[in-house]
């Protein structure tokens, strides 16, 4: 099990069931019974997804009389965004720089036709088949 606060939060995010859920609580507060809803699942099993997102931070639970509400924290989103964020300035510049490279092979290239082309163009005759 993940010692680490953001190892806990990826860690939750991996589930797909998980993901539903943060993105169904993106939309407003939710009881278990409305987030169970579109899974196939047990309450029980929504209950212990719940509590997984809960010790990652990434859900807060609140008890109103019989109901029990959970609500998104987007405190651990931030902070697995800015880790992945500079990953992604990373990879940015790494495109950026392949992308510059082909536009100079691209160049290349293209210069590289261009005579041969040109060439026809300016003796025509060299290149035409004479019948005899």
């Amino acid at each position: 099990m993940p010692t680490d606060r953001l190892s806990t939060i990826f860690a939750s995010l991996a589930d797909p069931t998980r993901r539903a859920i943060l993105a169904r609580l993106a939309d407003g507060d939710a009881t278990v019974t409305e987030l169970a809803e579109p899974f196939s699942i047990s309450l029980p099993a929504i209950s212990r997804h719940l509590k997984v997102l809960e010790h990652a931070g990434l859900i807060s639970r609140s008890r109103s009389a019989q109901w029990r509400s959970s609500s998104l924290q987007v405190e651990p989103l931030r902070e697995a965004t800015a880790w992945m964020e500079q990953y992604r300035q990373f990879w940015d510049d790494n495109f950026d720089r392949l992308d510059a490279h082909l536009r100079r092979i691209q160049r290349a290239q293209s210069a590289d036709t261009t005579p041969s082309t040109s060439a026809r163009n300016r003796h025509p005759h060299r290149h035409r088949r004479t019948n005899p």
